[in-house]
């Protein structure tokens, strides 16, 4: 199973957001980041932000 991450600087933000969140699988990845993106950042649950969402997507780890 390969890792998976999607950093929230490669979002354009008024916030200039930091946060890096990484699973194990894309499925728990996603659900993660539409929790943050909806929870911090005050965007709606869609299928519009899950696709953005998925193209964000890198496979491994995050860089240091």
């Amino acid at each position: 199973m390969a890792r998976k991450y999607i950093d929230c600087r490669e979002f354009p933000s008024d916030m200039n957001c930091t946060v890096t969140i990484a699973a194990d699988s894309e499925q728990e990845l996603m659900a993660v980041a539409v929790q943050h993106a909806v929870s911090v950042h005050g965007h709606q649950d869609s299928p519009e932000l899950r696709t953005q969402l998925k193209r964000t997507m890198h496979d491994g780890s995050p860089p240091a």
